[in-house]
């Protein structure tokens, strides 16, 4: 069998990568990462695969959730306190039209 070492160095913390540097080797990019050129080949060879479409749902959804954030904060504590005392005292009213139509907006 012969030592001689034909795995590549593509990784620079790989076994052989490791054993070639503690042997005075020097191979370019082996330890201190790729060398210009080969960082330009693998940028070419990768381009096409490293994209990712993000679909137009979740793109509003990203919308709606940062003008949501980013809103006023709205002060319903004085409506809460006056629906709350119409409640205790019996004289709130539900308005039934405007319930239906709510219902229907919401299921159709």
């Amino acid at each position: 069998m012969s030592s001689i070492d034909t795995r590549s160095t593509f990784f620079p913390k790989s076994r052989s990568a490791q054993t070639e540097s503690a042997q005075g080797g020097s191979k370019v990019g082996a330890t201190n990462g790729n060398s210009a050129e080969r960082t330009t080949e693998i940028i070419d060879r990768t381009g096409a695969d490293a994209k990712v479409n993000i679909g137009d749902g979740v793109k509003d959804f990203a919308r709606i959730k940062k003008a949501a954030v980013n809103a006023p904060e709205q002060d319903n504590s004085e409506k809460i306190a006056r629906l709350k005392a119409q409640i205790a005292a019996g004289t709130y009213e539900v308005d039934y039209d405007g319930l239906a139509d709510k219902i229907l907006t919401t299921e159709f």
